[in-house]
């Protein structure tokens, strides 16, 4: 019987699964051209020119030309667009990216979306917190007051990265402005756990920044997991908690004293003896604090701030009708002793 094969067929031949991941590939890299060339709307294909000049203006910190400029429609309908291939946000992020308050006071004047998302999905208020612009997280806080809508800022990103910097006083601000203490990052981790263990109380103890630490505690900061999702909690096996993680990272005494003061429960954490003087310390706290009852006035202190976190006003403490002493006793201040 003759060969009715293609002499082509005579050679070795691709493996089926080879072809398959060569057409996965090329239908990957498609993609990939696919959603690079829609990065660019066509409003910013067409006013490359102008949102390039607004650029400019910024990054030269020139809010005079700057303002003239956006008084010009031309230039104004682009205020919202991102730039040229290889520039990832709108004139906003230039302006916080490097600090130029007067800029980023005229683009908000003029209409600029404080919302606004880079290519990176990145806000300007993340920016001014990863570039430690206090003036310009103000700014940017204060104009969502303004806004008729009155929509919280998407503050999970910068909360978790001043809490890693050690920037208290950008992350006060932001907790004062509605930042939810217990927020974790929307980035897709490969486990579970990962995502209990990566809030910013997490990050505030192992970067060892113990003011931020106790400020999200102040606010609120739930001192087990740092997380109040309970369907995400159930769904992992053995979370790790607040405590266990100080114990392993050699937080320090000053850490699990903390945590036991705003309630953790000390019964969670699995303990793992190594050898750390500091850390055989904390434990040893940790093993006398499971022996004695908590006194009545820390039990009370307890519950009426989960009652004020509950009602959303934990952050008003010191506006109660109560005396001094014990607004200090509620906010964990040390009360001054009186000598006679």
């Amino acid at each position: 019987m003759p060969d009715l094969l293609p002499e082509s067929l005579h050679m070795n031949p691709v493996p089926q699964t080879m072809k398959m991941s060569s057409q996965r590939a090329n239908s990957i890299a498609s993609c990939s051209a696919a959603s690079m060339l829609q990065l660019r709307t066509s409003e910013e294909e067409e006013s490359s020119c102008e949102i390039s000049q607004l650029r400019q203006a910024v990054l030269q910190n020139n809010a005079r030309l700057l303002n003239e400029m956006l008084c010009q429609e031309i230039y104004k309908r682009v205020i919202n667009c991102r730039g040229g291939w290889g520039i990832a946000g709108t004139p906003l992020h230039a302006a916080v990216s490097k600090g130029h308050l007067s800029c980023l006071q005229v683009l908000l004047a003029h209409g600029a979306l404080v919302d606004c998302a880079d290519v990176k999905a990145q806000t300007p208020l993340f920016a001014a917190v990863r570039g430690k612009y206090l003036d310009c997280v103000l700014a940017l806080l204060g104009a969502w007051r303004e806004t008729p809508t009155g929509a919280r800022p998407t503050t999970a990103p910068p909360v978790l990265t001043a809490a890693r910097e050690g920037d208290v006083e950008i992350l006060k601000e932001l907790l004062r402005h509605g930042a939810e203490v217990n927020s974790r990052s929307k980035v897709l981790l490969w486990t579970s756990s990962a995502r209990v263990s990566s809030g910013p109380l997490y990050l505030a103890a192992v970067y060892g920044h113990m003011e931020c630490f106790k400020l999200l505690l102040l606010y609120g900061a739930d001192p087990d997991y740092n997380c109040t999702d309970a369907k995400l909690l159930s769904s992992i096996k053995q979370p790790k908690t607040v405590l266990e993680m100080c114990l392993r990272h050699g937080c320090g005494v000053e850490y699990v004293q903390l945590l036991i003061d705003f309630g953790a429960n000390v019964y969670l954490p699995t303990l793992i003896i190594e050898k750390s003087t500091k850390q055989n310390e904390a434990v040893e706290l940790l093993l006398e604090e499971r022996g004695n009852p908590k006194a009545l006035t820390s039990q009370c202190r307890l519950a009426v701030r989960r009652y004020l976190k509950k009602i959303n006003k934990i952050h008003c403490i010191d506006q109660l009708d109560m005396p001094t002493s014990l607004i200090n006793f509620l906010q964990h201040k040390q009360v001054p002793v009186t000598v006679l």
